[in-house]
């Protein structure tokens, strides 16, 4: 028998993979991403802020942005109320980028469509929807994470290179947060607000000027109010001043540097300065040196008031400060003590020096040279007054005397209208003293006599004989107009005898002269006679002649005249 031998069967044998399957890769690799994209998340992650508003007008959970430059620093995610319910606390989720802008100094508002400080803003927002602003400090500040949120927008919404100054005022006026501020007509800078002093006395305005202008603010300049419109009737005529529309609407400051201290040093940051009504009261505070006056005045006032001018030929060295009324039991009378400071320098020569050794000393010497003080009229129109200091001849001695630190300038009599008020018065004090009574009864005697000499008898009796005296000529002229022709006729050989006749009596005459001499009584009657005879016989003449050219003239009398 063939052995059969059976065939062996192989083993299988089992080894463990050491490699990852695929499929693991695709979670792997979720993860990965989801790891990275929490860690890229957290990292650009800020802290979360609280702001606080009055309202959240225009601002939406998870779409209002928070922005600066017009970069997102941030997203609104929730609002709720404040424990006293009276601001909204808006919780800001911001950007890592946000950290180091969000100190104690840094400003928060919202960002919507208004008109503020003369410009308007927010006119994106009408489409994209109102965000928060934020305007960090340029340096330093302690991180915070809660704020209170500003109702109005900064006036500066970027750190501009310059300065912030303090401006002292009795009052605001029409100045308002962010009017202008101008040197020579350019506008330099804004108000950035203002204080309340203390106890209310005086308000404290933040003003900030840019530079390179803020290089020319030094200790002696001059600032003042620049609002409104200025009228005055000036010498030339009505002189209107304004800086400009826009400070006409906000309100404005404007500042000036007296060209003298241009090499002085430039005023530091928050320096405090004072700030003037009016470009005038500014340009008088350069001068540093005044002298207090008071004169008393003992007639009407009206129309002097403080701020009124002090002239010394007819230009402003002073200006009144107080005027009142003061018994003066020594003459029973009211006297008006008027207040006012004199300004030496602007008299050019004195300067910032004084002519004399003491102001004293310079008082006294005035006041020998008859210097004294008086009412002048500065405006009919509006019956303003004002002083004018005058040197008055041979005036009466007076001494030197200070009440209460002022010098005492006497008066005197006030001239222009003043004086036209004192000749008036005088006129009317005259024609009260003229006699009207006694006149009045001396006219009635006049009036009684003449009436009692129209009825006597003479002047009766000169009326007939008038009467007479006409009816006379009336018949006389009658009988010339019946018998005119034959004494028209004889009338030129009358005035040949007549003629030869005055021969005659020239020849006596002078035979009687020759005879009798040059100074008898007889001859010059004679001389009388003969002068008195050729008026006659001129007059004769010349009645010939009328009447044989105008026979007519007898009835009609004289052509373009009166009756012969």
């Amino acid at each position: 028998m063939t052995d059969v031998t059976a065939p062996s069967l192989a083993r299988a044998s089992t080894r463990r993979s050491r490699r990852l399957p695929v499929i693991w890769i695709i979670p792997l690799l979720a993860v990965a991403i989801g790891v990275w994209l929490a860690w890229d998340t957290l990292s650009k992650e800020g802290p979360t802020i609280t702001i606080a508003f009055d309202s959240a007008e225009g601002l939406q959970p998870g779409q209002s942005q928070l922005k600066f430059k017009d970069i997102v620093f941030g997203t609104v995610k929730s609002f709720r109320l404040s424990p006293d319910r009276s601001h909204v606390l808006v919780t800001v989720a911001t950007t890592r980028q946000a950290e180091p802008l969000l100190t104690d100094t840094t400003q928060f508002w919202v960002v919507k469509p208004r008109l503020f400080a003369g410009n308007l803003s927010g006119f994106s927002t009408l489409l994209s929807g109102s965000y928060i602003g934020m305007l960090p400090a340029a340096a330093g500040g302690n991180p915070e994470r809660s704020f209170v949120g500003r109702e109005e927008p900064p006036v500066l919404q970027t750190n501009v290179p310059g300065r912030t100054f303090l401006l002292r005022a009795h009052r605001l006026g029409s100045i308002t947060l962010g009017s202008p501020v101008f040197f020579r007509d350019l506008d330099v800078g804004q108000v950035l607000g203002w204080d309340i002093g203390k106890m209310a006395e005086n308000v404290t305005l933040h003003v900030f000027v840019r530079a390179p202008f803020d290089a020319y603010v030094h200790d002696q300049t001059r600032f003042w109010d620049a609002s409104g419109v200025s009228v005055k009737l000036a010498p030339t005529g009505i002189d209107v001043q304004l800086e400009s529309l826009r400070a006409l609407l906000l309100g404005g400051v404007a500042f000036e540097t007296p060209d003298t201290v241009d090499g002085s040093v430039v005023s530091t940051a928050d320096h405090v300065f004072p700030m003037f009504p009016d470009r005038q009261a500014a340009q008088a505070a350069s001068y540093t040196r005044k002298v207090p006056v008071i004169s008393y005045f003992n007639g009407s006032v009206n129309g002097l008031g403080p701020g009124s001018p002090v002239t010394i030929h007819g230009l402003v060295i002073g200006r009144v400060t107080d005027v009142r009324l003061l018994y003066d039991r020594a003459t029973e009378s009211v006297l008006a003590p008027v207040r006012y400071e004199v300004e030496p320098e602007r008299v050019i020569g004195i300067g910032t020096k004084s002519a004399f050794p003491t102001v004293a000393e310079g008082v006294k010497a005035l006041l020998d040279r008859g210097l004294r003080a008086k009412l002048q009229s500065v405006s009919l129109i509006t019956g303003q007054q004002g002083i004018a200091l005058d040197f008055v001849r041979d005036a009466k001695p007076a001494e030197m005397q200070k009440v209460d630190g002022a010098f005492v300038l006497p008066t005197t009599e006030s001239g222009g209208l003043g004086d036209l008020q004192a000749a008036a018065a005088t006129l009317l004090q005259k024609v009260n003293e003229i006699p009207f009574d006694r006149i009045g009864e001396h006219l009635s005697d006049i009036l009684a006599a003449a009436d009692n000499l129209t009825a006597g008898p003479q002047t009766k009796q000169a009326a007939a004989d008038l009467t007479a005296t006409l009816a006379g000529m009336k018949d006389l002229v009658h009988h010339l107009n019946a018998d005119i022709t034959p004494a028209l006729r004889q009338l030129p050989a009358l005035t040949a005898g007549l003629q030869k006749t005055t021969t005659s009596f020239s020849h006596l005459a002078v035979s009687l002269d020759n005879g009798y001499g040059n100074d008898t009584k007889f001859n010059r009657d004679l001389g009388r006679a003969l002068i008195q005879l050729n008026e006659a016989l001129s007059s004769i003449r010349a009645l010939a002649d009328l009447l044989a050219r105008h026979p007519e003239a007898l009835i009609r009398g004289r052509p373009g005249g009166g009756l012969e």
